[in-house]
């Protein structure tokens, strides 16, 4: 009885035991199940990745390529990270009983990456389903999209495209849920478990980043979009609220300029936009340079003298166009979200300063804030690479540039030394070779400037608009009252409004008497048509330059001809009504106003179509010049009485 009690609490004891090393096997058993599953999936995930980067992709070259730089953005990057991360864990198999440790140091070591790779593709996730829904809109695209993604992915199902995309985004929220699995299944007093928690904590943080960044990429973009408006537009987006905005804004900036408020303190972004500036100006003086350098280089490919013949047999022209032939066909052959967060910084400080007052702000305000914070947050974490990268890129510019320029001059002084020993002064020291060919220069420039004196004083004939019909008397009056340098032609209709303002058509001629009006308004001129005087707009009056009458071009026909040959010439007789499809020729030169009239010179051979406009008027005629058909005043117009052709006589 003795030994049956004794043994009694020892199987009592024993059955916790069992039961407890039976709990421990089958966490044990659990956890690596849940590692299992992590290594297994990720063999799926990857696998998936690949079909999307290579067989998707290559079928589907029809759609632009910024399509599908949008569709798989950095697709390419998560497989690269992806596959040493699978390499690794698959490399824990062969360590049982350090496994769950290695799988927790593996991802608290890619954790970095992760982050950066799916940061990426996470923000451009909703651009990419943008384009989907406009696939969707045209059917036949739409089928063929199906059809590839069907005969690579069948589980993809109607989803197509949008399936495949969501994937790296359940693939890397669904990291923290595997960890927090293989760490339920993970003994507290186990080494790999402050592991497994800290790895947890830090896909979570993965995750928490990847929505912040998304958020700040929704906000920025929003100010970075550049919209082509027109003004219409522009002002039908302005409202109270805008100009309200504005205005607190200005007052702000104004309050911060004259010290009444204090400035919020920003120094490390203060630092960035400073070196941002920096490199900005750098950028666009290299741009200048460069396109100056351009510019000049250009400049001397356009002089091309050994494409022309400048008939000078020998000497230093000839060797120069030998030279620049050589080099021609030779050498030169082988040759916004900063001034946004500015905005933001206002509104942030007027927020700030009402919650620190009232101690409340509405849901508008509270919303600007964090628009300032999400732009601040992503200028500070972004600006340091945006500029070292701007940097090495200018880096590389200037020194791809400096090495194209030396190799250009060093072919070209190669080339320019055999012909520049030919050179009858190459013998000459450089100072006084200088000198020489500053000289050289001042006599040319001279020349040139005296040439262009001389061509300067050439006028080219004034160019004369047609007078209104029966207005030559009228004109003659003016002349003999105010001479020719007072007469101006009104170049379109005028309708006065005011009582001394004139009604006038277009062609009439007025003779100046002041050039402003009583309020020394110099738009308005008092001009007089010779039976009326008032004011008229001084930008519809041109100087009217006075054309000779038939008289006074014989009398200087005349003048031209040997008096001891004079002979009597037919007389151009001025054409009031000229028959239908009569060769006339034109007594005065006529410039086109419009499309409907057609250009003249004095002595041109015309061709009459209709002798009067479309309403019978016939003031103005029809014809044809150089195949050219349009109106002509009829009084412009002349015929000789002789038949034979203007211009020309029979001999004796």
């Amino acid at each position: 009885m003795a030994k049956h009690g004794a043994d009694e609490p020892s199987s009592r004891s024993g059955s916790p035991d069992r039961e407890g090393r039976a709990s421990e096997d089958r966490s044990l058993l659990h956890q690596r199940l849940a590692v299992r599953e992590l290594i297994d999936t990720e063999v799926s995930y990857l696998h998936m990745l690949q079909l999307c980067a290579s067989d998707i992709r290559s079928r589907l070259q029809q759609l632009p390529q910024g399509d599908l730089d949008v569709l798989f953005s950095n697709i390419d990057d998560i497989i690269k990270v992806n596959s040493r991360f699978l390499h690794d864990l698959q490399e824990t198999a062969s360590k049982e009983e350090e496994q769950v440790q290695l799988v927790g140091n593996i991802f608290l070591e890619f954790q970095e990456e992760l982050e950066q790779v799916y940061k990426v593709y996470c923000a451009s996730y909703d651009q990419a389903l943008l384009l989907v829904d406009t696939y969707r809109k045209e059917p036949e695209l739409q089928r063929h999209i199906q059809g590839i993604v069907e005969a690579v992915v069948p589980q993809a199902g109607s989803s197509g495209l949008s399936f495949l995309l969501v994937i790296p985004l359940q693939r890397i929220t669904r990291y923290p849920l595997l960890l927090q699995k293989i760490l339920e299944n993970t003994v507290p007093d186990a080494s790999a478990y402050p592991v497994l928690q800290r790895a947890v904590s830090a896909l979570q943080d993965v995750n928490t980043n990847i929505n912040e960044y998304k958020m700040r990429k929704e906000v920025a973009s929003k100010y970075t979009k550049v919209e082509q408006l027109t003004l219409r537009e522009r002002l039908a987006r302005i409202n109270t609220h805008t100009l309200s905005k504005k205005t607190t804004r200005l007052s702000q900036l104004l309050k911060q300029e004259a010290g009444l408020i204090p400035r919020t303190e920003d120094k490390e972004f203060d630092d960035l936009e400073e070196r941002f500036q920096w490199v900005s100006l750098c950028v666009t003086e290299l741009k200048n340079n460069v396109a100056a350098y351009l510019d000049n280089l250009q400049a001397f490919l356009y002089f091309r003298p050994h494409e022309y013949n400048l008939d000078i047999p020998e000497g230093p022209a000839v060797q120069y166009c030998n030279l620049a032939r050589d080099l021609h066909l030779e050498a030169f052959l082988k040759f916004n979200l900063i001034k946004k967060r500015l905005d933001k910084l206002l509104d942030f400080e007027r927020v700030e300063e009402k919650l620190l007052e009232v101690g409340s702000v509405t849901y508008q305000e509270e919303a600007a804030r964090h628009t300032y914070q999400a732009l601040n947050s992503l200028l500070v974490a972004e600006l340091p690479q945006f500029n070292q990268l701007v940097m090495q890129w200018l880096g590389q510019i200037m020194c791809t540039f400096v090495t194209l320029q030396r190799d250009l001059a060093k072919q070209v002084l190669q080339r320019a030394e055999g012909s520049m020993a030919q050179l009858p002064h190459h013998h000459v020291p450089e100072p006084a070779f200088r000198k020489l060919v500053e000289d050289a220069l001042g006599r040319t420039s001279n020349q040139l400037r005296s040439f262009q004196e001389t061509f300067e004083k050439v006028q080219p004939p004034p160019t004369t608009q047609p007078l209104l019909p029966g207005s030559e008397r009228q004109v003659q009056a003016l002349l003999s009252r105010y001479g020719p340098g007072k007469l101006y032609q009104v170049t379109s209709n005028i309708s006065g409004t005011g009582t001394l303002d004139l009604t006038l058509p277009r062609g009439q001629i007025v003779a100046i008497l002041q050039n402003k009006d009583t309020k020394g308004n110099s738009g308005r001129w008092l001009v007089d048509t010779g039976g009326h005087r008032g004011y008229v707009p001084a930008g519809k009056l041109q100087l009217y330059h006075v054309v000779p009458s038939a008289e006074e071009l014989r009398r200087q026909a005349g003048l031209n001809k040997d008096p001891r040959c004079l002979t009597p010439e037919p007389s151009p007789a001025l054409v009031p009504s000229i028959p239908t499809m009569n060769q006339v020729i034109a007594a005065y030169p006529f410039v086109a106003r419009s499309s409907h009239e057609v250009s003249l010179q004095a002595g041109q051979p015309v061709t009459i179509l209709e002798a009067q406009d479309k309403k019978g008027n016939p003031e103005w005629s029809l014809v044809e010049v150089n195949g050219q058909r349009g109106y002509v005043p009829s009084g412009f117009l002349a015929r000789a009485r002789s038949p034979v052709l203007w211009g020309w006589s029979l001999p004796s």
